[in-house]
């Protein structure tokens, strides 16, 4: 129904037709059903899909930020929405790079812009999503100089049927001063991964806590790379890592690691002495 309201909407003046409906309430709506039915609308669908609005190519995101109606018959807000959405990957361009970091609070001049767009495309050739957290680590080493705090180093982990979940972890630890130092450490949990991420927490002494877990294969087979997404959650701040790896445990400590660098970098903005 959608369809046709919208197509009444943006060629009134060929149709000479109108509705009573309200078209702001579309989005919405449709967002009401999905939580009522509990079944998700394909992210190619016309109107109210996910990619509907959304934006990948350097092209369409320039074009769009100097007008919005560039590449589009209706706006955003017709239908509920609050503006476009642009995805940062391998094929966004410069001016939707800059526009995302200043929408996060960072001014940068353009020879810092040209050194942390050199980076994000580096990054974005590695993974899929990127995500705030990455375009802060990266404008925040960039200025600050910064190294990551914590580096893994090496996951062993022994487990079955018959026997106690163990992992021992090393993760170089980087100091401002003298060199950087190994720790390894030892822990037992309910699985393999609870027991990586507990040598973690000892490691880095984080006192947060992990929000969200989880793993996806990225393409098929027994031997399919998996990619392991960490959320952690301290003093109000949130850090997701990601990891990729063919053993599902080793990204699982490298999503970790990621997250931990990451929240330690917010806390550093906010506080000379980060509680970690």
């Amino acid at each position: 129904m959608e369809e046709v309201v919208m197509a009444l909407n943006v060629r009134k003046d060929k149709m000479n037709l109108s509705t009573n409906i309200v078209t702001e309430q579309i989005f919405p709506t449709s967002r009401l059903l999905t939580v009522i039915t509990g079944i998700a609308v394909q992210p190619n669908k016309a109107i109210v899909g996910a990619n509907a609005f959304a934006h990948e190519s350097g092209i369409h995101q320039d074009g769009l930020l100097k007008n919005e109606m560039t590449y589009s018959i209706m706006k955003p807000s017709d239908i509920g929405l609050t503006e476009h959405r642009y995805i940062l990957g391998k094929h966004s361009g410069r001016h939707a790079f800059r526009a995302r970091l200043a929408g996060m609070g960072f001014e940068l001049s353009d020879a810092e812009i040209d050194q942390a767009f050199v980076k994000f495309k580096e990054l974005a050739d590695k993974k899929k999503s990127i995500f705030e957290e990455d375009l802060e680590t990266i404008v925040t080493g960039l200025v600050r100089g910064d190294s990551e705090k914590f580096v893994l180093s090496t996951v062993d982990v022994v487990c079955g049927t018959q026997k106690k979940p163990k992992a021992v972890v090393q993760v170089l630890v980087n100091k401002k001063k003298g060199k950087p130092q190994k720790i390894k450490v030892t822990e037992t949990g309910a699985g393999p991964v609870d027991a990586v991420f507990k040598a973690l927490r000892k490691i880095s002494k984080f006192k947060g806590s992990l929000e969200k877990y989880t793993v996806n294969a990225v393409t098929e087979g027994t031997d399919a790379q998996g990619e392991t997404m960490v959320e952690l959650h301290l003093n109000g701040k949130t850090a997701r890592g990601v990891g990729a790896h063919t053993d599902i445990i080793v990204s699982s400590a490298q999503a970790y690691v990621a997250a931990l660098n990451r929240i330690l970098s917010q806390e550093k903005r906010l506080s000379p002495q980060p509680t970690l």
